[in-house]
């Protein structure tokens, strides 16, 4: 799987801007492609939401998990995990 490691000078405001700068590597990296799942740490929030909650005893979390036997192939971070997303591409 392919990681990017995003670390902006300055922090990013919310979810919302990393999830559009996550969909521009994306896109850059994959074209045509498919979020996911993905991670606020701000919000202590993930998607599929609940993915987690059969994890708890184990080192992968649940968003992790989906996106790996979902096909993902592209992982963007930023901040040191503050947001998480993974990307598969969608072959037309």
């Amino acid at each position: 799987m392919e990681q990017v490691a995003v670390r902006p000078d300055e922090a990013l405001p919310d979810y919302l801007r990393a999830m559009k700068l996550a969909d521009e590597i994306a896109g850059e990296r994959l074209g045509d492609y498919m979020l996911i799942s993905w991670y606020d740490r701000d919000r202590d929030f993930e998607s599929p939401q609940h993915s987690s909650e059969c994890h708890q005893d184990s080192a992968v979390p649940g968003y992790v998990d989906y996106a790996l036997s979902h096909g993902a192939t592209l992982k963007v971070d930023f901040e040191d995990g503050r947001f998480v997303f993974f990307y598969m591409p969608v072959a037309l």
